[in-house]
């Protein structure tokens, strides 16, 4: 039941506690303190909006894989590159690439210039890819039971 109120959930954050009930045959005081449970236990961690990068001026995505130029030196690459906005996320990778941000820019003299501030803050060699375009993104969690409804 608590995947499927996070699946819910994590469709449409702002579904009222009766409607989650609705949808899962749970009271509304039951769907309640759920959810109250599933936060407290770390499970949902907050609410958020989805933008539209495009509207906000954004319409360049690229992936830029992350590489030391010291293998020898401390690993704080995250570290050095919170600082730049453009980077949505940071991922520790397996594999060639140490990690991997997406990033979200206006231009590609934008991405040119966040490319030199990343090398130059981290340390690092870098890869590109430049994303044409999402069929998907933030699909909801799935239920675990073998289907995404």
């Amino acid at each position: 039941m608590d995947r499927q109120l996070v699946h819910l959930l994590s469709r449409d954050g702002r579904m009222s506690f009766t409607d989650l009930g609705r949808a899962t045959g749970l009271s509304t005081s039951a769907v309640h303190q759920r959810v109250r449970r599933l936060e407290q236990r770390g499970v949902i961690r907050g609410y958020t909006i989805l933008v539209d990068p495009e509207a906000l001026g954004l319409p360049l995505t690229a992936f830029v894989s992350v590489t030391p130029l010291d293998p020898a030196a401390p690993d704080d690459v995250p570290d050095r590159l919170a600082t730049l906005p453009e980077i949505e996320a940071c991922h520790s990778v397996a594999g060639a690439d140490n990690y991997i941000l997406k990033v979200r820019v206006a231009t590609p003299g934008s991405l040119e210039g966040l490319l030199t501030r990343i090398r130059a803050a981290a340390g690092v060699a870098t890869k590109t890819t430049v994303v044409l375009s999402t069929p998907f993104e933030g699909r909801p969690i799935p239920t675990g039971e073998g289907e995404n409804p």
